[in-house]
């Protein structure tokens, strides 16, 4: 099975769909990205936009969510920035610029100070 991601005209996603593989394959049976948006065509109209995209990154970095934008200059589906500070890498993951401690504790992330602060147990 294959996916294919609709964008909005600022390649935003808005939604993902699954085509079988017998609808993005060309006539010798190889899959074609190409072939799979003209399915799309034809089941939501030609003025609709489509990129595939895969559950394991090997296309466009990460698998598209709704929500998500497609950055051609990358070629990459991107998650929402999740903090201001936060930037993005070399494999379209948002990090945050100081690195999460690996203690074995909970952190998370504060904005305000830009730095990971400890998760207290709640209170009973």
């Amino acid at each position: 099975m294959a996916h294919f991601a609709e964008l909005d005209e600022n390649n935003i996603v808005l939604r993902v769909i699954v085509v079988s593989n017998a609808d993005t394959s060309d006539v010798n049976g190889v899959e074609r990205e190409e072939v799979g948006v003209a399915f799309c065509h034809s089941l939501f109209g030609a003025s609709t936009i489509w990129k595939q995209t895969s559950y394991n990154g090997n296309i466009r970095k990460n698998y598209a969510g709704i929500g998500y934008t497609y950055r051609s200059d990358i070629d990459a589906f991107v998650a929402p920035k999740p903090f201001p500070s936060w930037i993005l890498n070399a494999s379209a993951q948002w990090e945050a610029p100081v690195a999460m401690p690996t203690d074995g504790q909970m952190y998370s992330w504060d904005e305000a100070t830009t730095s990971w602060k400890v998760n207290e147990p709640a209170q009973a």
